[in-house]
C-alpha cells in the first residue's frame, strides 16, 4: 500500500470555507478518479497555528502504478484548482510513503 500525503497550511480567513470545501468537494473527486482505495483527512496538533491550522489529506493507493496513473492523468488539475481558488492562503506540499 502506497500512502500519498499532502500537507496543508491553511490561512485563518478561509479555513472554515477551505474545510468545508475539502471535505465536500475536494477530496471526493480525488478519490472518484479510480486511483485511491481510501483516504483519511485530520488536522495536525501541537504546531504553530499563528497564521492558520495545518491539515493532511492521506490517500491510499493499492500500488505505485495507481499512484503514477494520478500524477500523470489527474494531479496537475487537481493542484491548478487549488491554487485558482485559494492562492497563497492554502500552502502545501506532498510526500510519498509506503506501509510496511
Amino acid at each position: 500500500m502506497i500512502i500519498y500525503n499532502v500537507t496543508m497550511k491553511v490561512d485563518w480567513t478561509i479555513s472554515k470555507e477551505w474545510l468545508r470545501w475539502m471535505q465536500e468537494t475536494y477530496i471526493p473527486e480525488i478519490i472518484s478518479t479510480g486511483c485511491f482505495e481510501k483516504h483519511l483527512f485530520v488536522q495536525l496538533l501541537q504546531v504553530d497555528d499563528t497564521e492558520g491550522p495545518t491539515f493532511a489529506a492521506q490517500y491510499y493507493a493499492k500500488t505505485i502504478s495507481n499512484y503514477n496513473r494520478y500524477l500523470q492523468n489527474h494531479a496537475f488539475a487537481f493542484n491548478d484548482v487549488i491554487s485558482k481558488k485559494w492562492g497563497d492562503k492554502c500552502l502545501s506540499f506532498g510526500t510519498l510513503m509506503k506501509v510496511m
